[in-house]
């Protein structure tokens, strides 16, 4: 009786807090941003990014932001926006914040839930976009709302600097990347893309993770070519035949194991937290990289293999023009995720040793961004510690290098410092991104509220 009588009372305790955290003003502009956002379909091809940017520049005139302070460039069907948030002065140079509009497109009849409204039950927050990466955008727009609100005054310009393709072309990324004065000469970038908290499957915190570097990402198109012919009077030399061995033989190809400093210190931390089978391989392949066994469980184990190698997958195939006729080309795509220091041209030429069939044709699709890993900062990861400590007291922080992709490798290509660290703590194994039912813990969106004020008021306050 008397436990349950404790328990009642820490449970009447609590339960005020966080039901007075959700009504606070901050709270509920936070999520009213959220939703509306979430609820424009900013996918590609529907031109839904500039109402989305439309919305948010009039939340940020309505708390005083001035005209000229906000930028929105069009771009083809999409657009790029800039917010500064002026500062007195005493930096020269300005903080930028990453963020991107698009989502991946969501169809209604594959959803439990109609992907482009926001809805939600006892424990999670539900659509599209609401890890990837509108939870981002929604963070760093009312973090602004509310400094602003408050009187804050940074010792430096700070830039809210969001995209409008990250998910396709990125060109509106390459654009502010590289060709806005105003956000060239920036110290360096935060990005809210990327990074973020990992909790075990009972909801404890094992780590903090900042994303400090990214794998290239390139796909290759191979074509082999073929006179073809009758289907009735088939031949040795069938040109999907062909391609799917040298596909087959790329497949069966492992990447030569690849570590860095920071890769190690991860594996080393994240095994140690994680513990089990899995923990003792990370903690082995740490202290020893060459330790094949080590390698390879790491290599099938998804969430952590892009960390261990370069990896090459095919994606897409496109064959043959009849069914009466035999094919007289087949195509595949194949995209790979390189690791750091690796470039694009040595990857192409082991993928066409690979192959073992020089009449396959290899064309390089569009322009490969190569970027250098960006070296921690004591007074960047002071504020993330504050920030992270504020929830979760002494937990570690860990970099480590991301093996998808984001708008932050175009920064650090054009000189500028990226590192991503989200408001979010998550299970990984609830990371829905891209895919179905994407979806977000109601906790960590309401336990997110502060992380930005405190890093921007840790960095630009004093």
């Amino acid at each position: 009786m008397t436990k349950i009588l404790s328990l009642t009372i820490l449970l009447l305790a609590i339960m005020p807090t966080f039901a007075a955290v959700k009504d606070t003003p901050h709270a509920v502009k936070t999520l009213e941003i959220y939703k509306t956002i979430i609820e424009i379909p900013t996918v590609a091809g529907r031109g839904k990014v500039p109402e989305m940017a439309a919305y948010l520049a009039k939340e940020f005139r309505a708390v005083g932001f001035q005209d000229e302070d906000i930028q929105i460039i069009p771009t083809g069907e999409t657009v790029g926006m800039t917010v500064r948030y002026q500062g007195n002065g005493s930096v020269d140079k300005p903080i930028l914040l990453l963020g991107h509009m698009d989502v991946v497109e969501a169809l209604d009849k594959d959803w439990e839930r109609p992907p482009y409204k926001l809805a939600q039950d006892d424990k999670y927050f539900y659509g599209r976009g609401t890890i990837d990466n509108k939870l981002g955008i929604t963070m760093l727009s009312s973090t602004f709302i509310r400094l602003k609100k408050e009187g804050f005054v940074p010792n430096r310009d700070i830039f809210l600097v969001f995209t409008g393709d990250e998910e396709t072309g990125m060109v509106t990324t390459k654009m502010l990347a590289n060709e806005r004065p105003e956000l060239a000469n920036a110290e360096y970038a935060l990005n809210s893309d990327a990074g973020g908290g990992d909790l075990d499957k009972t909801g404890k915190a094992i780590a903090y993770l900042v994303q400090a570097a990214e794998k290239t990402y390139v796909s290759f198109e191979l074509t082999l070519r073929n006179k073809g012919g009758h289907s009735s009077r088939p031949r040795p030399d069938n040109a999907i035949y062909e391609l799917s061995t040298a596909l087959l033989n790329i497949r069966d190809y492992h990447f030569p194991v690849r570590w860095s400093d920071m890769t190690r210190e991860f594996f080393k931390v994240s095994g140690a937290q994680l513990g089990g089978e899995l923990g003792k391989a990370m903690t082995a392949f740490a202290d020893d990289p060459s330790n094949k066994k080590a390698s390879d469980r790491l290599e099938i184990e998804s969430s952590f293999v892009g960390t261990t190698r370069t990896t090459c997958i095919t994606t897409m195939l496109k064959a043959g023009h009849a069914e009466n006729a035999l094919p007289q080309s087949a195509t595949a795509t194949v995209n790979c995720r390189i690791f750091p220091g690796v470039s694009v041209a040595q990857v192409k030429q082991r993928l066409q040793k690979v192959v073992k069939n020089d009449a396959i044709e290899f064309v390089t699709l569009d322009t490969p961004v190569e970027s250098p890993i960006s070296e921690l900062r004591d007074d960047v990861m002071g504020a993330i510690k504050k920030a992270v400590h504020a929830r979760y007291p002494d937990l570690q922080i860990i970099a480590y290098m991301e093996s998808g992709g984001t708008d932050g490798k175009h920064f650090r290509k054009a000189g500028i410092p990226t590192w991503a660290l989200s408001s979010a703590f998550m299970n990984p194994d609830e990371m829905f991104a891209h895919g179905l039912n994407e979806r977000l813990p109601k906790k960590t969106f309401y336990d997110g509220l502060d992380h930005w004020s405190i890093i921007l008021k840790e960095l630009t306050g004093k």
